[in-house]
């Protein structure tokens, strides 16, 4: 047979082409990654790194020399919702259905360090999650399941003092000693000052709330990982593949060094770090991002000399992506998730959640989390992945992409590093930027039909049919969580809980001690969630954001479009003779998730409104009062968290007793069609879900504007 070449394959290419230049088939990533349509040894020769083996330094190949041949990676399915009881009945049903570990999932009350029956939680109590206020709730959770068997994922980094030790103290009474208890405590907290907005202290003493569990954990519960390193929160909320490597890698690092200003060896927590990646819908640079994170995870430990080689190793658990999920024609989501599943296993995670296919929606039903759970089954049955270690190692892509990352990551890690590290990145607030700016761009790419979402930007069906989808009673389940909360303080003893948490407050004020050591004492004497996050509050004070939106990408984007330029110019001729249409992007309740508000934002104010971008965490009331005094016309409330059915009425009849019943209301997010129509008959004027085109909306805003002026 005769060699052929490059040149003869460009030959070959350009007759197929009609003479076209084949480079003309490249493609140009988010991540500025230029990807060719065929690789070749040439791609490879000169990299490092390709002839390593798995289980060894610097583990591009998995931290394991047997990988999944000698043992599987660990099933998880990340659920929790409304009461103690229900989540612990769907735990229990999953794992004997093969779930291997237990993922929880709080409700964003408790993430955010309030009891059930605090005025500012009123919509958020057990409606994205399982509602927890005390040591009580957490025994219930975990009844008949055996924690001395089944290790437990808690994602929880605001509260994650008062959660832990409550968990400790469950554990106990269920008679497993600490020491026994395995899993993971998320405790990241500078991601959440980048994306998650799940935080309640400054950075500062956030870092040293890290830094105590990671040290109390060391040497009391060597089963148990005491950090989870996440940057799946930084895709969700729009990071590029090279942000969320670098930003999750340079927070591991200020971890790191947070540990060691404790005092502590390396080696004796290295071990016990994990991380947390999201797996979207770019195959091939999703499994690469997995080996370039080990690489530079080693790379980045190597620096702190420890002894131990598995302190180099990276391990890591992954979930299929929340973002990439569609409410229209939702059973393509299934698609998407068992790809993104694919991608993780072929990148060598140690443990995967699957999302299940009506999550763009609501919570998932039992039906629906059980083809979730079934997609890694099949995975590990059925298709033979678990054969080969790494075997997409040698690929001339999969290397090129894998060192790409690799090098573009690193890039702007050692920029983080020139600007003092993370938590000085954090607060110049250089990470929460770019992961903005990202978002709308990739907003803007799906809008123009850039990028093709099937289903939703293209091959859409003409009827959606509806789906049974969980819905949760709100009310009742803050009645039994009061309930709960009563009964619990009328047993307990007063006096002991006082003098526990006046021993939490000191050790917080003064340094002295450790925090979560102090907080078992006050969780064990029954003090609440709430009176452990405050008992730290005193010392500490509360963190408040403030809002800033990107400006000039979205409409770069769009420069030139017919439809964009029509729009402004429409808007523009209004503003002529009644000023700029001004419109305040609300976030209600205590869900922190705002890549949606800040997408609309930016892309409202680049089409010509006068934006006014609330602060998060706003009650109905705050909203009402600062949409009416800033005089607003439109106020348009994100929800991703469920709390619509209760938030939007309220802030409804709040506008209207602080006389601005004449503001439209107009809600956006991850709103189930059967509930629209409830929204309608409760004053809201639209309703745009997952998915919306955001022109669409602009022009839907505009005519409600315009027709409120005629009927005035």
């Amino acid at each position: 047979m005769t060699k052929t070449t490059l040149e003869d394959w460009k030959a070959l290419a350009s007759k197929e082409l009609k003479g076209a230049d084949p480079d003309t088939l490249n493609w140009e990533t988010p991540e500025g990654i230029t990807v060719k349509p065929v690789y070749t040894a040439e791609d490879t020769a000169q990299l490092d790194n390709t002839d390593t083996l798995p289980g060894f330094e610097p583990y591009l190949r998995g931290p394991r020399a047997t990988m999944y041949a000698g043992r599987p990676w660990t099933i998880r399915q990340y659920a929790g919702f409304s009461t103690a009881e229900e989540s612990n009945n769907f735990y229990r049903k999953a794992l004997a259905a093969g779930q291997q570990g237990v993922s929880v999932a709080f409700d964003l009350a408790t993430h955010r360090g309030y009891d059930s029956d605090h005025p500012r939680v009123v919509g958020d109590v057990g409606k994205a999650g399982v509602a927890i206020d005390s040591v009580e709730d957490m025994k219930i959770l975990f009844s008949g399941i055996p924690l001395e068997k089944i290790s437990v994922s808690m994602t929880m980094n605001g509260a994650v003092i008062p959660v832990l030790a409550s968990f400790i103290v469950a554990g106990e009474e269920q008679g497993v000693p600490r020491a026994q208890l395995s899993g993971t405590i998320q405790n990241d907290i500078l991601k959440e000052f980048m994306v998650r907005n799940t935080y309640i202290y400054p950075p500062e003493p956030s870092m040293r709330i890290v830094a105590d569990i990671i040290e109390y954990t060391a040497a009391e519960m060597p089963k148990f990982n005491s950090i989870s390193i996440s940057g799946y929160h930084m895709q969700e909320a729009g990071a590029t593949l090279v942000q969320e490597l670098a930003f999750t890698l340079a927070d591991g690092r200020e971890y790191v060094r947070a540990a060691l200003a404790k005092g502590l060896d390396v080696d004796a927590f290295a071990g016990r770090l994990s991380f947390f990646f999201a797996i979207g819908m770019n195959f091939f640079m999703e499994a690469s991002k997995l080996r370039a994170a080990r690489l530079l995870w080693s790379r980045i430990m190597k620096e702190f000399n420890p002894k131990k080689p598995g302190s180099l190793m990276l391990r890591t658990h992954c979930q299929t992506s929340g973002v990439s999920l569609a409410e229209q024609d939702p059973y393509n989501n299934i698609v998407r998730t068992a790809y993104e599943a694919m991608a993780a296993a072929l990148g060598g995670t140690q443990s995967l959640h699957t999302n299940s296919f009506d999550e763009a929606i609501a919570l998932p039903t039992e039906f629906s989390a059980r083809i979730a759970r079934n997609t890694q089954l099949i995975l590990q049955h059925e298709t033979g992945v678990t054969n080969v270690v790494d075997p997409l190692a040698g690929s001339y892509y999969v290397e090129s992409l894998t060192n790409e990352l690799a090098t573009k990551a690193w890039a702007l890690i050692e920029e983080i590093e020139a600007m003092g590290g993370m938590t000085k990145a954090v607060n110049d607030g250089l990470p929460k930027r770019l992961i903005e700016e990202a978002a709308t761009r990739k907003q803007a790419a799906i809008d123009r039909g850039d990028e093709v979402i099937v289903g939703v930007n293209k091959y859409r069906l003409e009827e959606e049919t509806a789906i049974d989808i969980l819905d949760i009673d709100n009310a009742a389940v803050r009645t039994a969580q009061i309930k709960r909360i009563e009964d619990t303080k009328r047993r307990r003893d007063s006096k002991a809980v006082e003098a526990a948490l006046a021993a939490l407050t000191k050790v917080a004020e003064t340094g002295q001690g450790n925090i979560l050591a102090a907080a078992v004492e006050a969780a064990r004497a029954r003090a609440t969630v709430g009176e452990i996050s405050d008992a730290m509050r005193s010392a500490f004070g509360d963190h408040a954001a403030v809002p800033e939106v990107v400006h000039h990408v979205y409409d770069e984007a769009y420069k030139g479009d017919p439809e964009m330029a029509q729009l402004t110019a429409r808007i523009a001729d209004y503003a002529k003779t009644s000023g700029k249409p001004k419109i305040m992007v609300a976030k209600l309740g205590q869900d922190g998730h705002d890549r949606g508000a800040k997408v609309i934002s930016s892309a409202f104010g680049d089409i010509g409104f006068d934006v006014l971008a609330g602060p998060l965490f706003q009650t109905p009331e705050e909203a009402a009062d600062l949409a009416v005094k800033s005089q607003v016309q439109v106020v348009g409330m994100s929800s991703l968290a469920a709390g619509h059915k209760t938030l939007a009425p309220q802030l409804i009849e709040a506008l209207k007793a602080n006389g601005g019943g004449e503001i439209i209301v107009v809600v956006g997010g991850v709103i189930p069609r059967q509930d629209y129509q409830f929204l309608y008959d409760a004053g809201v004027a639209a309703v745009f879900g997952p998915g919306t085109n955001v022109l669409d909306a602009a022009r839907a805003v505009m005519d409600l504007v315009e027709g409120r002026k005629r009927n005035d």
